[in-house]
């Protein structure tokens, strides 16, 4: 059984997400706040952020800094795309 959630990122009502996917209050928040198509949208921005930038998500700097874009990402005015990023031409 789906629950639905009234997304905070998408602005609408929508299919929630199974579980908290992120420890602690933070994914509290998501979990009861944002939807499953929303969240997919995090996890591809978060691995272009992660390959533009050589991150290494083993490393707690990189952690911190990839929970602070989601935060922005999910909850805020959006998380900025890397300099000199260009988007891939699409077929």
């Amino acid at each position: 059984m789906s629950r639905t959630v009234h997304c905070s990122k998408l602005l609408r009502d929508a299919e929630g997400l199974i579980r908290a996917p992120y420890p602690g209050p933070l994914g509290q928040r998501i979990f009861e706040n944002i939807s499953q198509e929303a969240w997919k949208e995090w996890l591809t921005h978060q691995t272009m952020l992660i390959n533009e930038n050589r991150l290494s998500p083993l490393d707690a700097k990189t952690r911190s800094f990839l929970a602070a874009e989601m935060e922005k990402f999910l909850f805020g005015a959006g998380a900025m795309k890397p300099a000199g990023y260009v988007a891939p031409e699409s077929d």
